[in-house]
């Protein structure tokens, strides 16, 4: 049987930029072994199969797989799904902005697209979950070797895990020069963070170039296929929450922009933001520009 699908790239308004997604607007009659098959054939950061509601009032159902296994949600693939589908006419626009709501395994995720002249142009979801934060983290001198760095370039007392549907080690780094010195030793990441509660990290530095960007980062997850991440919704999403709770001077709403990819030659760019009343955060956003680059069908036999 022919299944259509679609290749994005998600936070960027240029094609070769951004994170790849390749996205099937009906994934129907696709058993869950097949869909992963399909992600592994794919071999991008993520796959995604869209599927009917199951909720009155929701829009789609999403599942995403990465090549290695099924994710409960992620920011690239909600983000680029939106835009896609809104592109194809399959969620009509109303103005310039608008109110969807998908399903995904952490649960319901609402997404607001925007337009311009009737096109979508971006899309912005909310985390289905509010950040939680986790254990006690490895230490950063291990950290730092598994990352090819030494324990000077962190800044290890602001390491924390943490989580809004999708866990993340997030390790702040002081300067941007050591960013691009990291290189991910397979053994060492293994053996410091088996049967940690994450083994996903997400390096930062708010060491920048640009006066209109406050963070360069970089996302490593070999657990789940992904070697190196050129734009990381998920993890974003936790940043935002991460930065909340940790900037005590502010309240309401705060924003940040974000760039990932550059040491991969794939440039994106993210704009997150968190709701923080009274010390606690309520919501966080992360949002983002995709762009159409191609289509194809694939021959899948359902046997």
């Amino acid at each position: 049987m022919k299944y259509q699908f679609y290749m994005l790239d998600v936070f960027t308004n240029q094609i070769f930029g951004g994170n790849p997604l390749a996205v099937f607007p009906d994934g129907q009659g696709l058993s869950s072994e097949l869909m992963q098959r399909v992600a592994r054939e794919f071999n991008l950061s993520e796959t995604v199969f869209v599927l009917p509601p199951e909720q009155p009032g929701h829009r789609r159902k999403l599942r995403i797989f990465t090549p290695e296994a099924e994710l409960p949600f992620a920011g690239h693939p909600t983000v680029g799904t939106a835009y896609l589908l809104a592109a194809l006419g399959e969620i009509p626009l109303s103005g310039d902005q608008t109110q969807i709501i998908f399903e995904e395994g952490a649960g319901p995720v609402p997404v607001s697209i925007f337009a311009e002249g009737g096109q979508p142009v971006s899309a912005q979801l909310t985390a289905a979950q509010l950040p939680q934060f986790g254990p006690p983290t490895p230490a950063a001198a291990d950290l730092a070797g598994l990352l090819s760095l030494d324990l000077e370039d962190l800044i290890a007392e602001e390491i924390q895990a943490v989580s809004c549907g999708l866990p993340f080690l997030l390790v702040p780094i002081r300067q941007r020069q050591a960013m691009g010195r990291i290189q991910l030793k397979r053994e060492r990441w293994e053996q410091a963070l088996a049967g940690y509660w994450t083994p996903h990290i997400y390096v930062f530095t708010d060491d920048v170039e640009a006066p209109d960007l406050d963070f360069r980062v970089r996302m490593f997850a070999p657990a789940l296929g992904i070697a190196e991440d050129p734009a990381t919704g998920a993890a974003a999403a936790t940043f935002a929450g991460y930065l909340g709770v940790r900037d005590p001077a502010r309240e309401g709403l705060l924003r940040w922009r974000i760039e990932q990819g550059v040491e991969m030659g794939r440039p994106s760019l993210l704009e997150i933001e968190a709701d923080k009343r009274e010390g606690q955060i309520t919501a966080v956003r992360v949002g983002g520009s995709a762009v159409l680059v191609s289509e194809g069908k694939m021959n899948i036999d359902l046997v």
